[in-house]
C-alpha cells in the first residue's frame, strides 16, 4: 500500500493530541513492529539496556539536539508523566526558599502550572509565585505584550506556555527576560526554530507534535540544572536522569519519536517546518477571515500556527459542521470540551492537502447553510 493510499484510508486528522503522525513514520513502524532489525523481537520486547534500544535512545537525543542547534551543555531527557508532571517538577527542582518564580498566564495549561508552583512555594520558606501577566480576564484570547508583564528582578525563572491548544494563541517569539526561560512547548515543539540561548529548560509532551503519547521530552541546560534544590525525590530530580538512564523509559514512544526526528531532518528541519506551518495556517485563517460566517476566537496578533480555533453563527450549526466534517473524512475538529466551537490542529504531520480539504469543506458548508 502506498503512502497516498494509506492517507486516504486514514482521513485527515486534525486532533489536538494524541495527534497526527507522519504516514511514512507509521509505515516504518509497521514494517519493524514484529522484529526490530537484528533484534529478532519487537522494539517493545527488548531490554532498554540492549545495544539496539540504546542506539534508538541516543540517536533520538542526538537528532533533537541537531534540530535545535543545542550544544554539549544541554541534556535531553525522555521522561514519563507528561507535561502535567513537569508543572510540579519544575518548581520542585528550581524554586528555592526565599525565591520568586514568574509565570505568564495565557490559558488552561499555564494556569495548571501556576497552581502546582504555588503548592511547591507553600512548602518552602519565603518562596513565592508571581503571575507576571495574564489574559484570563479576556478569556485567554491573546498573548499579553511586554508592557503588561510585571517581572520580578532576579526571579528563579520565567515560565511560559508557548502555544495554547485550547484557545488558539501562540507566542510569536520568546518573551524578553533577564533570567532563564522555562517553557511548556508541548503543542508547538519543533514546529519552528527557537533561540535556545534564552532558555534554562524546555518540556513538551510528545503526543501533540513530535510523537505518540507516553513520553515527555525535557531539555535542560547544564548551568540551569546546577541551580536545582538539594534533597529531591530521586525520580523527580532532573539530575538523576541527566546523569544516566536511571530506569525503564517509555521505550516504544521514544522509538517512534526518534523516527519523527529523522523525518523532520529529511524534510528540511525546523526552518522548513516553520514555512510549511505558516502556509497551512495562512490558508485556514484566510478562509475564516473571508466571511462573516466563520469567526476566529483568538486576537489576530496572537493567533496560533498550530491550533486554529473558530466559531460558527450558532452552536447548532457547529454541531452540524462537526458531524458533516467527519463524513468527509475530516477528523477531530470539535473544540475543547469547556469552550466548544471548532478547532483544527495543524501540527507538523498535517499536510497542506488536509488543510485544503478542510477549506473546501468550509466553503461548501457555508454555501449550504449560510
Amino acid at each position: 500500500m502506498s503512502s497516498a493510499e494509506a492517507a486516504i484510508l486514514r482521513g485527515h486528522n486534525f486532533s489536538a493530541g494524541p495527534a497526527a503522525l507522519p504516514t511514512e513514520v507509521l509505515e516504518e513502524v509497521r514494517e519493524e513492529l514484529l522484529s526490530y532489525r537484528d533484534a529478532k523481537a519487537s522494539i517493545m520486547e527488548i531490554s532498554h539496556r540492549s545495544r539496539q534500544y540504546t542506539e534508538v535512545h541516543e540517536n533520538a537525543k542526538a537528532a533533537m539536539k541537531r534540530l535545535l542547534g543545542l550544544g554539549d551543555d544541554w541534556h535531553v531527557l525522555f521522561l514519563q508523566g507528561g507535561a502535567s508532571l513537569q508543572f510540579h517538577q519544575v518548581p520542585l527542582n528550581f524554586l528555592g526558599p526565599g525565591q520568586t518564580a514568574d509565570y505568564l498566564d495565557t490559558g488552561n495549561w499555564s494556569a495548571k502550572a501556576i497552581k502546582e508552583a504555588e503548592i511547591v512555594a507553600r512548602g518552602r520558606d519565603g518562596a513565592s509565585v508571581n503571575v507576571a501577566a495574564s489574559s484570563k480576564g479576556a478569556d485567554y484570547t491573546y498573548i499579553p505584550g511586554p508592557d503588561e508583564r510585571q517581572l520580578t528582578e532576579g526571579a528563579a525563572y520565567v515560565h511560559f506556555t508557548s502555544n495554547n491548544t485550547i484557545f488558539g494563541t501562540e507566542y510569536a517569539s520568546e518573551p524578553e527576560a533577564d533570567v532563564p526561560l522555562v517553557c511548556d512547548a508541548s503543542s508547538d515543539f519543533l514546529g519552528r526554530p527557537i533561540d535556545a540561548s534564552r532558555y534554562g529548560l524546555i518540556y513538551a509532551g510528545a503526543q501533540k507534535n513530535i510523537g505518540p503519547s507516553g513520553v515527555c521530552a525535557v531539555l535542560v541546560r547544564e548551568d540551569f540544572l546546577q541551580t536545582r534544590q538539594d534533597g529531591l525525590p530521586t525520580l523527580l530530580d532532573y539530575g538523576t536522569h541527566a546523569a544516566k538512564l536511571f530506569h525503564t523509559p517509555p521505550s516504544f514512544a521514544v522509538y517512534v519519536l526518534g523516527k519523527v526526528m529523522d523525518w523532520l531532518e529529511r524534510n528540511g528541519g525546523l526552518a522548513a517546518m516553520a514555512e510549511r506551518n505558516e502556509q497551512k495556517a495562512a490558508a485556514l485563517y484566510g478562509a475564516i477571515d473571508a466571511t462573516d460566517f466563520y469567526r476566529g476566537t483568538a486576537r489576530e496578533d496572537s493567533r496560533s500556527l498550530m491550533n486554529v480555533t473558530f466559531r460558527l453563527p450558532t452552536e447548532e450549526l457547529e454541531a452540524q459542521f462537526i458531524r458533516e466534517s467527519e463524513a468527509h473524512d475530516l477528523l477531530a475538529l470539535k473544540g475543547y470540551r469547556t469552550v466548544g466551537g471548532v478547532r483544527a490542529s495543524l501540527y507538523n504531520a498535517v499536510s497542506q492537502e488536509a488543510v485544503d480539504a478542510l477549506v473546501s469543506f468550509m466553503q461548501e458548508f457555508e454555501r449550504a447553510n449560510g
